[in-house]
């Protein structure tokens, strides 16, 4: 018999990517491919989704050809970006749309309407966010509004309606489940975190039909399996988890008051705070972590719509860096992000996300003095990705939270060691990277591998968990406080 394997895919906001584990958890083989960018308007992203799932079989048909075939494997785990929305016909699988992406602000004047309606506080309580386009209900409701008859063949139940791990789980069986995880339908803006239902009075205050919604399952568990015609056989489907909930599970963050950091295209810091669903006074969000066996997990989370973006506008869109890479040497050969005074760069591409909530603010690069270059700029690029997690940071203190004794980080832009040396400075906590950085996929690995019971418990998943790098902080409190008061600085003058 072949070792037993795990199956994971991350489909995540700029690529699609399959990552075949063993039966420890370790990786043997991955398969990325880039995801297509939509800009039809200012403050508009869009995605195909047919791209994303012509993608999703390609990227699993090649890992499953370089670990030996499909037999041995045991389970396939799937984390995703979480509020894109994607409404498809149910009969023909196929999106009536484009798929709305998180970073997408075509809802703000819709959520602006409902603050001023006063509906923020009920929204709250119930979701544990605040009111915002970034999550998924603005979204839905926006399709059913403006494509063409999407609205009465939704209400004819003619339509479905999911965050991208449920419509790739029904194409993946063949149509059959129509599902979600805890994890994902809490950030849609019409779930009660607290009752663990969807909510009938935000469906009726979004105009969301219930018809189209799928059901909601623990975050590991029975999800059906995949199509025998995809891979050559049915493969058990185990578990749903929304990205950065997964990467709270790879970077082992179990004991509440642990902290994880993902830094991809956007930065989401998440605190465990166990069992109790801790409100936030600082406009951060309550969010389930997880959901096993019935019980919830909840996390107070930071959201950063801008950091891997940063690295992506100065390569491609100025050509100021030829590479990722290039971005740390640049950084190092500075002292100082500035000649005589320093550059800062608020990277407000989509607006200005946690704790500020500002979708009309926008991005600026300030401080440019005669003797600015290009380092000064890519340096300040990376600098904000770690100003911004300093601002979550201290509102999780502010919410109670106590400084965690590490900061446990993940995502592409971590294999800068520069970066993680300011981040480190500018918080005043130790920074630790793990051996294997990609946590959400692993973190989808691990909670597939509970779901099939490959793993006894999440004591035995922690145990996993290995070090590779750690950065001490460094800094004076004096040079700290002067950076951090100019980077405010910078911040308010973006704000609209």
């Amino acid at each position: 018999m072949a070792a037993p394997r795990i199956l994971a895919i991350d489909q995540g906001t700029t690529s699609t990517r399959a990552v075949m584990f063993d039966g420890a958890g370790k990786p043997l083989a991955t398969s990325q491919i880039p995801l297509r960018q939509i800009y039809p308007a200012d403050g508009w992203v869009e995605h195909d989704a047919d791209e994303i799932w012509n993608a999703t079989l390609s990227v699993c048909r090649a890992v499953i050809a370089q670990t030996g075939g499909v037999d041995g494997v045991e389970a396939v785990g799937i984390t995703n970006q979480r509020e894109t929305t994607v409404v498809w016909n149910r009969r023909t699988g196929h999106p009536v749309t484009h798929a709305i992406v998180w970073q997408d602000r075509r809802g703000a004047a819709l959520c602006a309407a409902l603050r001023e309606a006063g509906h923020e506080g009920a929204i709250q309580n119930k979701t544990g966010l605040l009111i915002d386009s970034y999550f998924s209900a603005t979204k839905v409701q926006w399709i059913l509004d403006n494509v063409p008859d999407a609205r009465e063949a939704a209400l004819k139940g003619e339509l479905a309606f999911g965050t991208i791990d449920t419509f790739l789980l029904w194409r993946l069986t063949g149509g059959r489940v129509h599902a979600t995880d805890a994890t994902n339908a809490a950030r849609t803006m019409l779930y009660d975190i607290h009752a663990g239902r969807w909510d009938d009075g935000l469906l009726n205050l979004f105009g969301v039909p219930k018809a189209i919604l799928p059901e909601v399952r623990d975050t590991a568990g029975d999800f059906g399996t995949t199509d025998p015609a995809l891979f050559g056989r049915a493969i058990p489907i185990t578990a749903l988890v929304g990205d950065q909930h997964g990467a709270l599970v790879g970077q082992a963050c179990f004991t509440p008051g642990m902290v994880k950091s993902t830094y991809g295209t956007g930065c989401f810091v998440l605190v465990n705070t166990g069992a109790k669903a801790l409100p936030s006074r600082n406009r951060l969000l309550t969010t389930v972590a997880y959901r096993l066996k019935g019980q919830t997990t909840y996390a107070l989370e930071g959201s950063i719509f801008n950091a891997g973006t940063v690295i992506q506008w100065l390569r491609d869109n100025v050509g100021l860096i030829s590479s990722a890479a290039e971005s740390e040497r640049f950084a190092a050969e500075l002292e100082h992000a500035g000649g005589t005074g320093r550059v800062y760069f608020v990277p407000a591409f989509t607006g200005l996300g946690a704790p500020h909530w500002d979708p009309a603010a926008r991005g600026a690069i300030l401080g440019l003095t005669r003797d600015s270059g290009v380092a000064h700029i890519v340096r300040a690029g990376l600098e904000s990705v770690c100003y911004q997690t300093h601002d979550l940071l201290v509102a999780l203190r502010q919410d109670g939270i106590p400084s965690p004794p590490a900061l446990r980080v993940d995502g592409g832009m971590i294999a800068n060691n520069w970066l993680l040396q300011f981040l480190a400075d500018i918080t005043g906590i130790p920074v630790e990277r793990p051996v294997y950085a990609e946590t959400t996929v692993l973190g989808a690995a691990f909670l597939a591998g509970l779901g099939r019971g490959l793993f006894s418990s999440l004591d035995e998943i922690k145990t996993a968990w290995r070090l590779d790098f750690r950065a001490e902080p460094r800094m004076a409190d004096a040079q700290r406080a002067a950076l951090l008061e100019g980077w405010q600085d910078a911040v308010k003058r973006v704000m609209r």
